[in-house]
């Protein structure tokens, strides 16, 4: 199954979280799960924050963008569409709260969890959870507002 993120157009496909474009970025990967979106990740040593555990602000760029990932792909499905059809959807964060549960260690395949809590108009609220195994770590909200379609156009 092909991830959401495969079907971004190029233009928009340069985030550290989510583009594919980015070499140096995170470069996730989300698809469906029944009524969830699901990604799998694996921290690299340089995203300690204290030895064995993983730095705040990368659970947090995990759950921005797999939420807003998730946004795009409730767009398309709700209007029936496939994720290659033109006019693109794209969102990009109006808000993101994130509570860290507990300490997440580095040493683990991450899973992002997200669900759709509200889609009205250009805005998709979106709650994702970060789980270490079967422990949550962190859980977040991001409302999501979708792109101009001349945002990303240099």
């Amino acid at each position: 199954m092909d991830a959401f993120q495969d079907h971004y157009p190029e233009n928009v496909s340069h985030c550290y979280g989510c583009g594919n474009r980015n070499e140096h970025g995170h470069q996730i990967k989300t698809v469906w799960d029944g009524d969830e979106t699901v990604t799998r990740f694996r921290p690299e040593p340089f995203h300690t924050s204290v030895p064995g555990f993983a730095y705040g602000g990368l659970i947090a760029s995990l759950i921005d963008c797999h939420s807003t990932g998730t946004a795009a792909a409730a767009m398309y499905r709700q209007e029936g569409r496939s994720m290659d059809s033109l006019p693109a959807f794209r969102f990009v964060t109006g808000s993101l709260h994130v509570d860290f549960l507990k300490p997440t260690p580095i040493d683990t395949e991450l899973v992002i969890r997200g669900r759709v809590k509200e889609i009205k108009g250009r805005k998709v609220v979106v709650e994702t959870t970060v789980y270490a195994g079967d422990v949550a770590t962190a859980r977040g909200e991001v409302v999501a507002v979708q792109m101009p379609e001349s945002f990303g156009q240099a």
